[in-house]
């Protein structure tokens, strides 16, 4: 039977800052450590107070403004209810009805056609801790150094027909991130995931789509030339 793909895609990128997302614990990606980088606020303690951090909130909005999506006049942090053992506030403090920006697309060449892939918003949470599990798995540790550090999810319009599509997409909002110093984009140190949502319908054309199940994320090593001509629009 011949199906015809429908794809869109969640990508999680953990942003370049200082210090975390709502309090003055480092954000240091490259911390070997254990539970260093924490404090009473990331750690949900009683009676403790986020802070938001301004330089986050800058970067969301610069790769909003790259991305020609409509900057928000105003905004709100919501609450998402989460029990898992890697949230220690027992909730996640992110963005539903008020993101940072709205709107958007990247352009997007394969074999020289032109896609617009359109862009239904981006927004700012917090990260999670990280799972160590053991190899008999008779127990498991959490490491929340990565436990509130600054998070962009950006999430495509359900547009995508291709995994050629998405992994061209992925990879070029890659390089973006990149020049924009935005963040590293490491995929190797989860510094961006990519969630690939698919809805398949029948082709009744009979044409059999080649490329959805094909869909590879891009490389931490991804080359830079698609941003030799790529220029910051002036956002202040």
């Amino acid at each position: 039977m011949k199906y015809t793909p429908t794809i869109g895609l969640e990508i999680h990128t953990e942003l370049k800052t200082r210090t975390k997302m709502f309090c003055d614990s480092l954000n240091d990606p490259n911390e070997t450590r254990p539970n260093v980088n924490v404090c009473p606020v990331c750690m949900g303690h009683p009676g403790t107070l986020p802070v938001a951090n301004k330089e986050a909130v800058r970067k969301v909005l610069l790769v909003g403004k790259a991305l020609g999506g409509k900057l928000a006049d105003y905004s709100r942090f919501d609450r998402k209810n989460y029990f898992y053992p890697d949230i220690p506030k027992g909730y996640q403090i992110s963005q539903y009805k008020f993101p940072l920006v709205e709107g958007g697309e990247l352009e997007i060449k394969i074999k020289n056609q032109i896609s617009k892939i359109k862009i239904t918003r981006i927004h700012l949470e917090e990260d999670t801790g990280s799972m160590v599990h053991a190899g008999d798995k008779s127990s498991s540790l959490v490491d929340f150094n990565r436990a509130g550090v600054p998070l962009m999810e950006l999430v495509t319009e359900p547009c995508i027909t291709s995994g050629e599509q998405a992994k061209n997409f992925a990879e070029e909002l890659q390089l973006i991130l990149r020049y924009l110093d935005v963040s590293d984009a490491d995929m190797e140190k989860g510094q961006m995931r990519i969630e690939v949502n698919i809805s398949l319908a029948e082709n009744k054309h009979g044409q059999d789509n080649q490329d959805f199940s094909r869909f590879t994320p891009p490389r931490s090593g991804a080359g830079s030339d698609a941003t030799q001509n790529f220029t910051i629009p002036d956002l202040f």
